[in-house]
């Protein structure tokens, strides 16, 4: 390693105590560390120029005055314990917000957003964190072959600079599965591989928003999408949902720059938007030269009936940027997506992809495209749909168990389910609360990544339930506990008081009639 120290011939101090100054100062300054390693006396004397007596003569004087630390056999390093008179002169350095030493006033950021929730806030015990896959589902040891067989023909992959649209055979894999499984006839060209959602979401919106345009967005909405279209300082219009997805008939008569919606499972509520609907979206799409961006988060895992195809696989227009993850189905921590956009929005895609990384890790989109092409990844999709239908049956008949005839949405698909709250139980923020008392994590629209714009008919009156990452126990001890804390927090009737003559009051206050002897 190689320090920033320059040595001046010319200076009446001497090489060697130029060097003690330079190394204490950097030292004091904290450049370099407690337990930082120093270079080796031969090595920084070449650095120098100078020769290595000067050097160790230096780091001897360090030693001898606390600052660096001497280990056989391992070098010389940066005392753990800074001497007292060290420590005298770091309190000495005035910071840099004192009273008229204060910096410059600077320019405003320009950025101005918020962010979105991607996590319980915290980890309760039986957390029906939403969107989350089960942890022992990922097939770490065929993962682990594919690896190595991957690293062991890596070649020249991780000196060079790769394609910033993602790896060819990724993408041609990508393709491959889009057709049979969402119905998208689409070249490996279009493809973009992106780091999840997220990034495909930040990447269409560079490609398509200006200052004050119009978004036209679901009400509610997926929270990333809304604050991230509102950091664009974009016009958010939103459009309410019903049971049956986006309400194409209240879109806007003169368009939006993009559309943002989820149809195959309405994040939050879990609606499907229905063919009908869907093909009248597409035809005031192209009415209205209107891009929509198709969030398909988790169009994997389907319980019921036959899938409706994608927008993108119905639309003949080339209106649809198509935006799919691997994060539902493998993990979050593989940070890999893609992004499959119309032929005529290639060259710009891949040019903004180019500018804003220059492309993924090359390693991860190898792997994953010998998983895909093998044939494991479908049998992996195939294995966890029914470990996840299982277990949304188990949360259904839990809840029904213990609260009646449960109203939910969203339970022909995805990975969490909407629980609409009857009117005896507290309004949706409380029962969160009061659950995560009890260390049962259930959640609202807000702190499940969700954004109400407002005047919908589900604030307060519905919670979120994920079900992919806990087995059937942990649920049915969840929910066992949601409904004791319930109970518990109900406040207890007073007992029934007598009348004269023996009659009874009842827990209103009111009389008993008993009934006539016979």
């Amino acid at each position: 390693m190689e320090i920033p120290i320059s040595l001046d011939p010319d200076n009446r101090q001497s090489l060697q105590s130029q060097l003690h100054a330079q190394v204490r100062t950097l030292i004091l300054g904290g450049r370099l560390r407690p337990g930082a390693p120093l270079p080796p006396s031969r090595a920084l004397a070449q650095q120098l120029g100078v020769s290595r007596n000067t050097v160790m003569l230096a780091y001897q004087r360090l030693t001898a005055e606390g600052y660096l630390q001497s280990r056989e056999a391992l070098g010389t390093f940066v005392s753990n314990e800074l001497p007292e008179s060290c420590l005298t002169a770091m309190r000495a350095v005035p910071p840099a917000t004192a009273a008229g030493d204060a910096l410059p006033a600077r320019r405003p950021i320009p950025f101005r957003g918020r962010a979105h929730a991607v996590a319980g806030a915290r980890r309760l015990p039986l957390d029906f964190w939403l969107g989350r896959p089960d942890p022992h589902s990922f097939p770490f040891g065929l993962w682990r072959r594919l690896l190595n067989r991957v690293l062991a023909g890596a070649g020249t992959h991780f000196t060079d600079y790769g394609d910033p649209a993602g790896l060819p055979a990724l993408r041609r894999a990508i393709a491959e599965h889009l057709g049979p499984a969402r119905g998208i006839a689409v070249d490996p060209e279009q493809i973009v591989v992106v780091g999840g959602c997220q990034e495909g979401l930040d990447l269409s919106a560079r490609l398509l928003l200006r200052e004050g345009d119009a978004v036209a967005i679901e009400n509610p909405a997926y929270q990333g999408a809304a604050y991230l279209y509102e950091s664009y300082r974009a016009r958010l219009l939103p459009v309410h949902v019903d049971d049956s997805g986006l309400r194409v008939a209240d879109l806007p008569d003169d368009g939006a720059a993009l559309l943002y919606v989820t149809p195959s499972h309405q994040y939050p509520m879990g609606f499907m938007l229905p063919l009908e609907r869907r093909l009248r979206l597409l035809d005031w799409a192209w009415r209205t030269s209107t891009y929509i961006v198709e969030d398909d988060y988790d169009s994997d895992f389907r319980y019921r009936g036959s899938p409706i195809p994608a927008l993108m696989g119905l639309d003949t227009h080339g209106c649809v940027i198509y935006l799919g993850t691997f994060s539902k189905a493998l993990g979050a921590g593989l940070r890999l997506g893609y992004l499959v956009v119309p032929r005529q929005l290639v060259g710009p895609a891949r040019t903004v992809k180019a500018l804003h990384d220059n492309g993924r890790p090359w390693l991860e989109q190898a792997v994953l495209a010998e998983f895909i092409a093998s044939g494991a990844y479908a049998n992996h999709l195939r294995r966890i749909r029914q470990v996840y239908v299982e277990r949304r049956q188990c949360l259904i008949d839990c809840l029904r168990e213990h609260f009646g005839e449960a109203q939910v949405s969203g339970s022909e698909g995805g990975m969490h389910l909407v629980w609409h709250l009857p009117p005896e139980l507290p309004r949706a923020s409380a029962l969160q609360a009061l659950a995560a008392e009890h260390g049962v994590g259930i959640y609202t629209l807000q702190s499940g990544a969700a954004h109400d714009f407002g005047g919908g008919p589900w604030h307060e009156q519905v919670v979120m339930l994920g079900f992919s990452s806990l087995g059937a126990k942990q649920i049915r001890t969840g929910i066992e506990r949601l409904a004791a804390a319930v109970a518990a927090a109900r406040p207890t009737p007073p007992p029934p008081s007598t009348l004269p003559g023996g009659a009874s009051r009842d827990a209103r206050g009111l009389p008993v009639r008993r009934p006539p002897p016979r």
